[in-house]
């Protein structure tokens, strides 16, 4: 019999964990019970929110539309695969109403969530250069906030959908901010 045929795991955040009473995963530096939602995979070990980010309580953000592309999450370490050069941004059509100018933009700043990111690595090697980085030195989609920030060429708006180049944002991404890029 293997030795861990007898032990009980429990699958959070595409990693298993060896839980401490069967039901409930435990953080790895506090050793708190949470519950999944308050879990982030860290270097292959579940961290809890309070071990992140204290008692800075969570913010609510509601997306203003979604990216369309070609582009798909894949292995590779930027994880992005798509060969289209054009997205669209399609915007909700409450939206509407604030795009009163945007056509005389030629630039703009997409804010965008991350929504197909996966683990958090302290430390890896930058696709850039190969240089050993952290995320905040780096421009990895696998980031604790989730939060992309890219600068866009906008080259048409028919309605709510915006035509852009430039975007690394994967196709289904909900964008959250369209900012004039200065």
């Amino acid at each position: 019999m293997l030795p861990l045929a007898n032990k009980k795991f429990l699958l959070v955040k595409d990693i298993s964990i060896e839980s401490n009473d069967d039901k409930t995963p435990h953080c790895s530096e506090c050793g708190a019970a949470c519950n999944r939602g308050d879990l982030f995979t860290i270097d292959d070990r579940p961290v809890c929110r309070t071990c992140l980010f204290g008692d800075a309580p969570p913010v609510t953000i509601y997306p203003i539309g979604v990216v369309s592309n070609d582009f798909e999450r894949d292995e590779t370490p930027f994880g992005r695969k798509g060969t289209g050069t054009v997205s669209k941004i399609e915007l909700l059509p409450s939206q509407k109403q604030f795009m009163s100018g945007l056509e005389q933009e030629p630039e703009i700043t997409i804010v965008y969530y991350l929504h197909k990111s996966r683990p958090v690595r302290t430390c890896f090697k930058r696709g850039l250069d190969g240089k050993q980085v952290g995320v905040f030195a780096s421009r990895t989609p696998d980031r604790l906030s989730r939060i992309g920030i890219q600068d866009v060429k906008l080259h048409d708006i028919n309605g709510t959908t915006l035509f852009v180049t430039g975007l690394d944002a994967v196709n289904g991404t909900p964008v959250l901010d369209i900012k004039l890029k200065i």
